[in-house]
């Protein structure tokens, strides 16, 4: 009666899709199943939190996804909510009940021996002002960690060449000096001198990154440019800016750099947010494991 009285209550009063209301009966007849396989003198009004629980953990170990979970564990609180609420039960034990949370999916990053080969040899990027450019744009992301905004936003005044640094305005405008080293400086040179002969719109006369029509550089450009030379040396899917981003951290990280320097550089507000980083370098460990040890 009580759980015929929440499903009236979504298709009724909250006019939920036969969907979404298919979904609830099911999840929630799956509950009552579970719990009068427990114990049949089980009932709405007496379950208490272990149970609800002891139904997560059991999903867990069938090896449900924690989103399947997720949405079970909705439709449990809802309805108990209802109930508590319309004094059908005299306590809601689900209120704190927590569902386990879903796996944050590692970062895709391009291998340093991919890399290499596209910074390295002859013929990756064409002979001409935008060929050199791009070329710049590919190494920065990769030595900088820079975000794809950020390299947009750049201006001529923010490469600091003597000091070897760049100032970057990242996310809430919050400013961060990035190092570079000399390789970066000498494609940088390169880059200046010939953007010198380029005729710069007034606009963007501070840009850093034109175009071979003196305007500043788009977001969407870089994107299409990065895919399109990524393409030439690996044959990962993802293929993005974000992606060198995630490939600066990752080298850094394998290269034994310090956890919380990488977060500086990358301009994270948090030190939990650079640590996924770690997950894919120890994936990378695994692999080398795999590979080299006669028992693996």
């Amino acid at each position: 009666m009580l759980l015929n009285a929440f499903l009236d209550y979504l298709r009724l009063e909250r006019n939920v899709s036969q969907r979404t209301y298919r979904e609830y009966r099911d999840d929630l007849m799956a509950f009552r199943a579970f719990y009068k396989e427990l114990d049949s003198n089980l009932t709405w009004q007496n379950i208490d939190t272990d149970v609800a629980r002891e139904w997560v953990v059991s999903m867990m170990e069938r090896g449900h996804k924690p989103s399947s979970i997720q949405r079970r564990l909705s439709a449990l609180c809802s309805c108990y909510r209802f109930l508590f609420k319309r004094g059908l039960v005299e306590r809601d034990p689900v209120h704190n009940l927590t569902a386990p949370k879903s796996e944050r999916p590692l970062p895709a990053f391009i291998r340093e021996e991919e890399m290499d080969r596209l910074l390295d040899t002859d013929g990756m990027f064409a002979d001409t002002f935008e060929g050199r450019r791009d070329k710049l744009i590919i190494s920065m992301f990769y030595e900088t960690g820079l975000r794809l905004s950020e390299l947009v936003g750049l201006n001529l005044r923010d490469v600091n060449l003597a000091a070897q640094s760049v100032k970057v305005l990242g996310k809430g405008n919050k400013e961060r000096i990035v190092p570079f080293g000399d390789g970066l400086l000498h494609l940088i040179n390169i880059y200046i001198g010939e953007r010198a002969g380029i005729r710069v719109q007034e606009a963007d006369r501070e840009a850093l990154f034109v175009s071979a029509k003196g305007k500043r550089i788009t977001g969407p450009s870089v994107r299409t440019m990065v895919k399109r030379q990524l393409g030439l040396v690996t044959e990962q899917r993802k293929r993005s800016p974000h992606v060198l981003r995630h490939t600066f951290a990752t080298a850094m990280l394998n290269h034994e750099a310090n956890l919380e320097s990488v977060k500086e550089l990358l301009g994270h507000e948090k030190l939990q947010t650079t640590e996924i980083y770690t997950h894919t370098t120890f994936e990378e460990l695994k692999k080398v494991y795999s590979e080299a040890h006669p028992r693996a």
